[in-house]
Order: C-alpha cells, then sequence, then structure tokens
C-alpha cells in the first residue's frame, strides 16, 4: 500500500492521504477581497484529489500584505468576499481546506512581482509604512521599517487571533502560521533581522516570544481548530537563524499543542546560499521531525510520485506539500495516485477520464455536507 496516500491525522483533522496543495500567492485581490480568480485558482485545485488545501497567505492587517492585492482576512469585506468563493468550491468538493495567516513586515508594500516586485514607498501610490523587528530594510535601497513598540505587538497578535476567528466563522478546518520566508514572524525569530534589545530581542527565547504569543492567541481564540506553523528551517546564512533553532521552537509549538511543522527555508536575507536541488529542503524537515511526536510537512522540489512516497516511507517527513508542481500538473495526486497503484477522488463529472490502464483508480467526490 502506499505510503503517500495512506491517512494522516494533524490535530482533529483527518487527512484522505498526505498530499498538501501549499498556499501559492496569487496576487489578485482587491483590498485584501478574493476574486473570481481565486474562485478558478482554488475551484480547480479543490478537485485534484490532494488530501488539504491551504489557501495562500492571507494578511492579518492591511499593512501586513505583501503587495496591494495579497488576500486579506483582516475586515467584514475580506471575509464575506472568501466567504463566497468557499461555498462554490465546497459545493463540488468535500476536500478540507485551511488557511495560512500571514504579516510580512517589511516585505510588505512591494509590486506584484510581475511589475517588477520592487518595494514602494511609503508616499507612493499602493504603498504604506511597513514595520519589523528593527529599523532595518531588507535589501539596500529599500524603504527603511519601523521597529514595532509594544503596543504594535499587541495589535499584530491581536490581528492573528481576530483573523482566526473569521476563519472559524468560514468553516475552515485549519490554519497555518506564517513564520516563513523572512515576513514579519520569521523577521523576529533570526538575529540577522531582529537587533532588538528588549523581552523581543537579543536571546532564542526572546526571539521567539512574539511567534508564540501569536501562537497562544489564536489557539485561545480558536482551541477547536488545528493550528500549524511554517517555519524558514535556516537563512542559509551563516550566523542566522538554523535548523538547531527551528528545533527548540518546533519542541515548544508542540508542548503549546500546535499540530503540526511545515519546514521550508530561507528568504529572510539577500546574503542566503541556497543550494538548490530535488528534495533539498527535506533534511531540514527530517532532522525536525526526529525531535517532535508531531506530524512534519515536508517540501521543496517534490515533482515525482516515487520521489514524494520515498519521502514518507524514509521518514523525511509526514506529508508533502506542491506548489509549483502542481501549478504546471494539477492533476498530479491522480497521476501519482495511478503510479503508485493507490486511489483518489475525482468528482462524478470527471470519472469517464479514468484510463483503462488504471481502472478503479478513482472513488467519487461528494459535495461538502
Amino acid at each position: 500500500m502506499s505510503q503517500l496516500f495512506s491517512p494522516l491525522q494533524l490535530g482533529t483533522l483527518k487527512l484522505s492521504n498526505r498530499i498538501v496543495v501549499a498556499p501559492m500567492c496569487q496576487y489578485s485581490a482587491v483590498d485584501g477581497q478574493a476574486s473570481d480568480w481565486h474562485l478558478i485558482h482554488l475551484g480547480g485545485f479543490a478537485l485534484s484529489g490532494a488530501g488539504l488545501l491551504i489557501l495562500e497567505a492571507s494578511a492579518v492587517e492591511a499593512r501586513g500584505r505583501i503587495t496591494h492585492a495579497d488576500l486579506g482576512l483582516y475586515d467584514d469585506a475580506n471575509e464575506a468576499a472568501l466567504a463566497k468563493v468557499l461555498a462554490s468550491v465546497r459545493r463540488y468538493s468535500d476536500m478540507p481546506i485551511g488557511i495560512q495567516l500571514a504579516h510580512a513586515g517589511r516585505k510588505a508594500s512591494t509590486q506584484r512581482p510581475w511589475d517588477g516586485g520592487q518595494a514602494i514607498a511609503p508616499d507612493a501610490s499602493h504603498g504604506w509604512q511597513t514595520i519589523s523587528a528593527s529599523a532595518q530594510a531588507f535589501k539596500d535601497g529599500d524603504p527603511v521599517p519601523l521597529a514595532a513598540d509594544v503596543d504594535d505587538l499587541d495589535g499584530i497578535v491581536e490581528a492573528f487571533a481576530a483573523s482566526a476567528q473569521r476563519a472559524q466563522r468560514l468553516g475552515l478546518d485549519l490554519i497555518e502560521l506564517h513564520g516563513a520566508h523572512g515576513y514579519l514572524l520569521h523577521q523576529f525569530l533570526s538575529p540577522l533581522s531582529n537587533h532588538r534589545q528588549d523581552d523581543y530581542g537579543g536571546s532564542l527565547e526572546n526571539r521567539l516570544r512574539l511567534l508564540l504569543r501569536v501562537f497562544d492567541a489564536v489557539h485561545a481564540r480558536v482551541p477547536t481548530l488545528p493550528i500549524g506553523v511554517r517555519l524558514s528551517a535556516t537563512d542559509w546564512v551563516d550566523g542566522g537563524w538554523d535548523v538547531e533553532q527551528s528545533t527548540v521552537l518546533s519542541l515548544e509549538l508542540q508542548r503549546r499543542g500546535c499540530a503540526y511543522i511545515h519546514v521550508s527555508s530561507g528568504g529572510n536575507s539577500m546574503q542566503q546560499q541556497i543550494k538548490i536541488g530535488p528534495g533539498y529542503q527535506l533534511p531540514f524537515a527530517r532532522a525536525i521531525k526526529q525531535a517532535l511526536s508531531i506530524p512534519v510537512i515536508g517540501v521543496g522540489q517534490i515533482t515525482e510520485p516515487q520521489q514524494a512516497e520515498a519521502a514518507i516511507v524514509d521518514g523525511d517527513a509526514d506529508a508533502v506539500a506542491l506548489a509549483r508542481g502542481l501549478l504546471y500538473d494539477p492533476r498530479w495526486p491522480w497521476h501519482a495516485a495511478a503510479a503508485l497503484g493507490a486511489k483518489t477522488k475525482a468528482p462524478p463529472q470527471y470519472l469517464r477520464c479514468e484510463p483503462f490502464a488504471v481502472k478503479g483508480l478513482f472513488e467519487t467526490m461528494s459535495p461538502r455536507r
């Protein structure tokens, strides 16, 4: 039996298989509100046969958006727009859906990637004043962020908790906190971006404080929802955030009731030296997994079914998350199931496409009840 297509428990949520549609920023929202693009994008992946779909990084406040076109979940209009999209998706798919809650910190106020991705000055069109652990820009020439004061941090913690409540009202099945890729929570974790002299800087205990406060606030506000955390396991820079510190944080999150850890890397420094190749981030997931009893999700150039199966069998991760690979092949879970002799779900409208050579591949997907 394929281990990739075996069930997995994330807190109170049971997945039918171990393939996760990773959060993928689409930069297609208007004032944080989901658009018809999100319906098309998410609707397709909800029919893919994966075990879990996690919505893209969704800002918990307007200044926490990477770009002016980021998805948000910080006001009633955001919530209503996303509710409409989710109602349509659930009409045809029973796939569990989670959301990644995020704050971009100093990496906010930028152009969309296809518009160049440059930082935008606070007084320019589509720009605003950013905030971070310290008054240090992400790269030379970028506008300098404000160093968050205690009132700012209290407000950010509350913003995450309030967005989590909105997620629960929307009937989402899971919440993932974005502590990776150089965004705000990662900015506080890493000594490369956190030069504070107060209770939120200096020692590892202090640098963990904001993320742990956010986790505790979200967990208290939505105690019945599984809450996971995505981490960059390393900055890929000597003297920066690393696997050992990530493991300490992961153990503390596990103690507090975290449902899983989602292991990525990088994104916090222009000096990063990343060694990219197939499965290049799986060793980080494996190292963290060995210290934990909760599930670990692995990522990083996982493109082939046998590669994903091996990651589970060999103990690198408990699940694998795909993003670019699924954009290129939105039916990747179908093809993986066929290659591994497993079954997956398809909507009744698509059952006739089942190849003769793999008869019995599909089980019928049901609407959300």
